[in-house]
């Protein structure tokens, strides 16, 4: 379901209702990792690098992850890289 009504939209729309509501950007698109190093944060990105995987894969490593991701929210760095 999309709840944000983002589901047919460009990276732009979706890089600023990100950013204007406080959320990070959860990803497998280099495309995100490329705006976040040329405009900064918010949002944030998490940018997962696995390739083609199963969806219960991504939620293990956000699940692994999860501290790190944590972390991210409180500094000032504005990417994390799970592999």
């Amino acid at each position: 379901m999309d709840r944000c009504g983002l589901g047919a939209t460009d990276d732009a729309a979706i890089w600023d209702y990100a950013g204007a509501n406080g959320f990070c950007i959860v990803t497998k698109d280099s495309d995100f990792e490329e705006r976040s190093v040329l405009f900064g944060a918010p949002p944030k990105v998490i940018w997962l690098r696995t390739g083609n995987c199963r969806t219960a894969r991504l939620v293990a490593l956000l699940v692994l992850h999860a501290e790190a991701i944590r972390r991210l929210a409180e500094s000032k760095d504005n990417i994390l890289e799970i592999m």
